[in-house]
């Protein structure tokens, strides 16, 4: 069972995104492995940068036992491990996605050029690049809506394909119903009518689900197709969610390039946790392992013996 990967920001400890990492690895019995890193410091500092950098670590080792302590509260017993890293945030947790079921992240509502140039910056290089789904809590899930609700975009690219794919397995361990939205935008293209249009989007939208409703009968899953902007729709949409699940897109050298626009604004707008899935096997190399990383052994917590 592959670890669910939180980031732990010594900084500003998101709470939610903890309980929700926990939840996750208690559901998918999984080891939740918590990962928090400290920038390098500027030799060029005003004051001393070895007692700056120390300092940086206590911070950090502080906020590794503090989430360690919540979670066990959570889920008495839950099987963790901890590690502190020097490096860049994005890096070391880009580093840590491959292999894992997914990463989840707390966002701390920058605006997008602070979030994708800032040198703590997380959510945005994180998520453009990382080799499995990224969770950005950005806000809470809506737990009241019965029954409850998770939303897919869905566009009939292979992106999409892999994020529904992984909303149906979501909301089949939640037990939630899923709703999967195509949005077509206005105005409508020149050429045809707006009945062949929407026939034809219908039927791609059925492929597009058709092998998940296979793999997972116990998921109700609803087929929508909705007329707008996407980010607006399934803003919408998120509102009664569980989460937002979107595939990734963009191809650009620049991280916040390779989002995609939709992406980009549901990161920045959404009403409950976004979640951004590569196709499988996509993953960067180029410059991941620049930088400094050096790692303290990881602290295992095992799951207690039945």
């Amino acid at each position: 069972m592959s670890d669910v990967l939180a980031g732990i920001d010594p900084r500003d400890l998101s709470v939610p995104a903890l309980v929700w990492a926990a939840d996750e690895s208690e559901r998918r019995g999984a080891r939740l492995r918590l990962v928090a890193a400290v920038a390098p410091v500027h030799d060029r500092l005003p004051y001393g940068a070895t007692a700056h950098q120390s300092s940086l670590r206590i911070r950090a080792e502080s906020a590794l036992a503090n989430a360690e302590d919540l979670v066990q509260e959570l889920h008495s017993g839950l099987w963790t491990a901890t590690e502190l890293v020097d490096g860049t945030p994005a890096t070391v947790l880009y580093e840590r996605t491959r292999g894992a079921a997914l990463a989840v992240v707390g966002s701390r509502h920058l605006g997008r050029a602070a979030e994708v140039l800032s040198e703590g910056s997380v959510v945005v290089p994180l998520t453009a690049r990382a080799h499995c789904p990224v969770v950005v809590i950005r806000e809470p899930e809506h737990t009241a809506v019965h029954p409850p609700l998770v939303v897919v975009g869905v566009d009939g690219s292979r992106d999409c394909r892999a994020a529904v794919a992984f909303a149906t397995a979501e909301a089949s361990l939640r037990e939630a119903r899923l709703m999967a939205v195509w949005v077509w935008p206005r105005p409508l293209p020149a050429r045809g009518d707006e009945s062949e249009y929407l026939a034809e989007h219908r039927r791609l939208l059925a492929e597009s689900v058709a092998g998940c409703a296979e793999r997972h009968p116990d998921v109700d899953i609803e087929q929508v197709i909705m007329r707008g902007h996407p980010v607006e729709e399934l803003t919408r949409a998120s509102r009664e969610a569980l989460a937002v699940v979107v595939g990734r897109r963009g191809r650009g050298g620049y991280s916040g390039m390779r989002l995609g626009s939709t992406v980009h604004g549901l990161l920045h707008h959404a009403a409950c946790p976004v979640i951004t899935v590569p196709l499988p096997g996509r993953g960067e190399t180029d410059g991941a392992s620049s930088g400094a990383d050096r790692s303290r052994s990881p602290t295992d917590r095992p799951a207690p013996q039945g």
